[in-house]
């Protein structure tokens, strides 16, 4: 006996309508990122009318709801903001290096504004820093500073004794706080057991006796020619060029540092032997001094240094917010808009690949899921990947390259124009 079906509806529960509602919008989303924009409200609405006429829905009932579209509309917006912000994260990090970074909450909204609003919409000023950060390393090694705080320390040396241990001595100068003479040190804490590195020796006597210049002691300044007081009566004048004068100057300091010093040293894991052995000490040689930096963790803190540890270190700390809606071009938007329906493809896929087969009376109807997922996907990458290219040839060394080839072909276009004579 055949079976009479009277069901209660011959309408789907659930199909789009063909327009929508900016009121129902800000309670549809799942992240509520953006419904403090009107225009982003507005957006949402309409793309229900773009989808319900892409996908055919005055021909065939589309199994969505308006709440679905407006999902994935704030969805498009987040992934434009998400592809853009990586771009210009890739063009920024170089020069944001060590820069304070942000606190974000889930949304990706700053907490406590530690940086202005809108880093990500800001051409980044080129400070090359890291490339300053190399060299600051390399400064280091080299003993003049950069990245590290150069200390000096001293030494009383004992007649009949050559080899001191540096380390020894500035680790108990480091854990008592003072030195040997009682005076307080300024890497006092800081060692700690850490290896230092010595970059310098070198003792001090009076001056004056080092400066003394005789009657025929052949050493003459040339001055401006007004002073007469700079020369001796043997003084010959010449002209030579100002870089001779300055590795003049050069070699006379080194003379001074190297060749009438009364020893000589050598270093070895920080133990300083000196040569000849300490005998006796007279003019002023006390002491014997030296320069050193401590060995740090590259991400340690160093007092009274800020060498930016605790900033940016890569596009992950970058303090970028999402890309604020109205911020977003007509390029943009309509980027969106594609992404949004290829996004509400997929779920109506999705949605249809629960029932393969709806029966009806003396037949079924075969859903086109597989269809609407494979498009979706191949819509979703090729929208992804047009803009990553975009953006990867307006990358700013692009931008440099393609500037360097106008000026090439300007060039060679003024190459062949005429050029006028000048009759006098």
């Amino acid at each position: 006996m055949p079976t009479n079906l009277k069901p209660k509806s011959t309408t789907s529960a659930i199909i789009l309508t063909s327009t929508g509602s900016t009121d129902d919008v800000a309670s549809s989303v799942p992240f509520g990122i953006y419904t403090g924009s009107v225009n982003f409200i507005s957006g949402a609405s309409l793309q229900v009318a773009y989808v319900y006429k892409k996908l055919g829905g005055d021909v065939v009932d589309i199994e969505l709801t308006p709440a679905n579209v407006y999902s994935a509309y704030e969805e498009a917006v987040l992934e434009y903001s998400y592809i853009v912000n990586l771009h210009q994260g890739k063009n920024a990090l170089g020069d944001s290096i060590g820069d304070v970074t942000g606190t974000f909450n889930h949304k990706g909204e700053q907490i406590g504004r530690i940086r202005p609003t809108g880093s990500n919409l800001r051409v980044p000023r080129f400070q090359a820093n890291y490339a300053q950060r190399v060299g600051d390393g390399l400064i280091s090694q080299t003993g003049y500073g950069g990245t590290k705080a150069i200390y000096s320390g001293s030494f009383k040396p004992n007649t009949d004794q050559q080899d001191y241990d540096l380390q020894y001595i500035i680790n108990s100068a480091s854990v008592n706080g003072v030195d040997d003479k009682g005076s307080a040190v300024s890497f006092s804490g800081s060692v700690d057991g850490k290896r230092i590195f010595v970059t310098k020796v070198y003792y001090k006597t009076p001056r004056a006796m080092w400066r003394f210049f005789g009657y025929y002691g052949g050493i003459n300044v040339v001055g401006n020619l007004n002073t007469y007081g700079q020369f001796s009566d043997d003084s010959t004048f010449e002209l030579i060029p100002t870089w001779q004068n300055k590795m003049q100057s050069i070699m006379y300091e080194d003379s001074i540092w190297t060749r009438t010093s009364h020893f000589s040293y050598e270093l070895r894991n920080n133990k300083l032997r000196l040569y000849p052995t300490p005998q006796s000490f007279g003019g002023g040689l006390d002491r014997l001094w030296f320069n050193f930096y401590i060995k740090e963790d590259s991400t340690a803190d160093i007092a009274g240094y800020d060498d930016g540890t605790l900033g940016v270190n890569n596009i992950n700390t970058l303090p970028y917010e999402n890309i604020p809606y109205k911020n977003i071009n007509s390029m943009g938007k309509q980027w969106i808009r594609k992404y949004a329906l290829a996004l509400c493809k997929e779920m109506l896929g999705q949605i249809r690949g629960k029932f393969t087969t709806i029966p009806i009376p003396g037949e079924s109807v075969t859903l086109n899921h597989s269809e609407l997922l494979a498009q979706a996907k191949a819509e979703q990458d090729e929208l992804k990947t047009k803009l990553n290219e975009l953006l990867a040839s307006t990358e700013y060394k692009e931008l440099v390259k393609y500037d360097a080839e106008k000026a090439d072909a300007t060039a060679k276009t003024f190459a062949f124009s005429p050029i006028p004579i000048f009759v006098g």
